[in-house]
């Protein structure tokens, strides 16, 4: 197991800290070298043993977390999934739930002792259903924010296919920061800068890529329609009733008031498993960055009850 050196992907924390009033954590970048050679890495916040999981959304990176977590001030977890982040890209192309689930759990035996508080967004949902499936040691508590399996999320809009599908290599991050302006994505300049910066690397060539496969993969896909070459349908959700059929930890459904999870989708889930507890708040379907206060509270009065405080 390797800590990176680089903290250059910190710089941003101080500022949303202060913006929240609280303090900045001790964080660490970790990296996990896997049996296949592969290797998965994260972000661990706090010095003692964390007590909550994050995993991201498609397209995401464990950075997405930062603001819930500076709200949540608890020992975390954010992982990056396998072809997301500084984790590695897998060559089968299999970013289903499962495969995911099963490096989401090499790295909590690594990194963690004892279940945890596992709160997933999007397709991180689905692969928290998948883990505590699978490994129902390694989960306490099951949140799952803005998915449910009825939904496919992983088209998106036709902007976002477009931002994804077009080039994946750039000579500045400046041009990519304009690009994503100019389709509507992000907020602020500086909040759009700060996206970038993080999801993005240079490669040894001084251009500018993407770190997730995803949008490697969007632009073969859109090339490969393009000539009239087959391409694959999205298997991301098929096996998700299933596993959450399986969980036996506590589950909660997040749906976003500005989210991809309908009334009739949440009205769905809440049949499929009546014992689960669904909370709406106002945000979209990312609500890690734009409702981190109020999700942090609910993680926050999770922790409590499992404490029984």
């Amino acid at each position: 197991m390797d800590v990176a050196t680089d903290i250059t992907e910190f710089s941003y924390l101080p500022a949303q800290a202060q913006t929240l009033g609280v303090p900045v954590p001790p964080v660490e970048r970790l990296a996990l070298r896997l049996p296949d050679g592969r290797s998965v890495s994260a972000l661990r916040y706090g010095t003692e043993l964390p007590r909550v999981t994050l995993l991201h959304g498609a397209g995401l990176n464990a950075h997405t977390w930062d603001t819930t977590v500076l709200a949540l001030q608890e020992p975390t977890l954010a992982i990056d999934l396998a072809g997301h982040g500084d984790s590695s890209w897998r060559p089968d192309l299999d970013y289903t739930p499962r495969p995911l689930a099963g490096d989401v759990a090499a790295a909590l035996d690594a990194w963690a002792s004892g279940p945890q508080l596992i709160v997933g967004q999007s397709l991180g949902g689905l692969t928290g259903a998948a883990l505590a499936a699978a490994r129902p040691d390694l989960v306490d508590e099951l949140i799952i924010v803005d998915i449910t399996p009825g939904i496919d999320v992983s088209a998106g809009p036709s902007a976002l296919r477009e931002f994804y599908a077009g080039p994946t290599d750039f000579a500045t991050r400046a041009e990519l920061v304009d690009r994503a302006i100019a389709l509507g994505f992000g907020g602020t300049r500086a909040e759009t800068e700060r996206g970038v910066f993080l999801n993005t690397r240079v490669r040894e060539d001084g251009r500018i890529e993407w770190k997730h496969h995803f949008a490697h993969l969007a632009a073969q896909a859109l090339a490969a329609h393009d000539t009239g070459t087959a391409v694959a349908p999205s298997r991301l959700h098929e096996t998700g009733w299933d596993d959450l059929a399986a969980v036996s930890a506590p589950v909660t459904l997040v749906r976003a008031s500005r989210g991809f999870v309908s009334a009739a989708d949440a009205e769905e889930f809440q049949r499929r498993l009546p014992a689960a507890h669904v909370v709406s708040m106002d945000a979209t379907h990312n609500v890690q960055e734009t409702g981190p206060v109020e999700l942090a509270a609910l993680i926050v009065a999770s922790l409590s009850a499992a404490s029984g405080m």
